[in-house]
């Protein structure tokens, strides 16, 4: 069987290990000197060799668990010398352990990879201040059960870092941003804002066309203590509510 990339070599072995019930990793690699291509690429079984036993400090509270069974399950991709792409020159089939069963196929790693539509339902609820956890208890009601959900709660809660991870520092302009959008769509809403010499902001105000609308009619104003809490960016949120 021939490949164009090495990249479809790998695809197509996770294809057949998702679809046998066992999970790979990348194992060794040689390259050619001169040029520094990759000649051989060996992916294996997740329990091929023997993990060492790690040594136990006092400190640890969780063992971790024995996932190396000395599996010699396979294969290795050749590169063509007069051609860029790559061959199987080896496959070995056999497995030193017994493969998940098919209604647990969804808890191997191949089959917990987040797709485009996990990944959309998680921004999607994160609008309206659904975490990750509750993201994937719903999605399982969504899709009959958590065997067709094809993902972990792990993974939600991790998307979902790295979504904090990538917006951190981007907050306030994400809020006038916000802001803004607002103002366009409904020229009654107002809001005011002020930063630094470091343009940081510092200060902030807005007020709704109902609370506006409520202020003028009524002028009482009910403000809460503005010391109760505070932020990661030690600023204070003091809503006003119109009665």
């Amino acid at each position: 069987m021939k490949f164009d990339t090495l990249q479809q070599g790998i695809s197509f072995y996770e294809n057949y290990a998702r679809v046998s019930g066992f999970d790979t990793r990348l194992y060794s690699t040689k390259k050619i000197k001169s040029d520094g291509k990759i000649s051989l690429k060996y992916c294996v079984c997740n329990k091929e060799d023997f993990r060492e036993t790690p040594r136990l400090q006092s400190n640890c509270k969780k063992k971790r668990p024995i996932t190396r069974m000395g599996c010699n399950a396979r294969i290795t991709l050749k590169l063509i010398n007069d051609q860029d792409n790559y061959i199987i020159f080896s496959f070995h089939e056999g497995h030193t352990h017994p493969l998940t069963k098919p209604n647990s196929a969804h808890h191997t790693k191949q089959s917990r990879n987040l797709t485009l539509a996990h990944k959309k339902y998680i921004m999607d609820n994160s609008r309206a201040n659904i975490g990750a956890t509750k993201s994937y208890r719903l999605m399982k009601e969504h899709v009959g059960g958590y065997q067709n959900l094809a993902a972990s709660v792990t993974g939600f809660k991790n998307f979902e870092r790295d979504i904090r991870k990538h917006i951190r520092g981007k907050y306030a302009q994400m809020l006038i941003e916000n802001f803004k959008r607002k103002q366009e769509m409904c020229i009654s809403f107002f809001f005011k804002y002020e930063v630094n010499d470091k343009q940081h902001l510092i200060r902030v105000f807005w007020a709704n066309a109902i609370g506006r609308k409520n202020y003028a009619s009524f002028r009482d104003v009910v403000s809460f203590d503005t010391t109760f809490l505070m932020n990661e960016y030690c600023m204070v949120f003091a809503p006003f509510y119109w009665c």
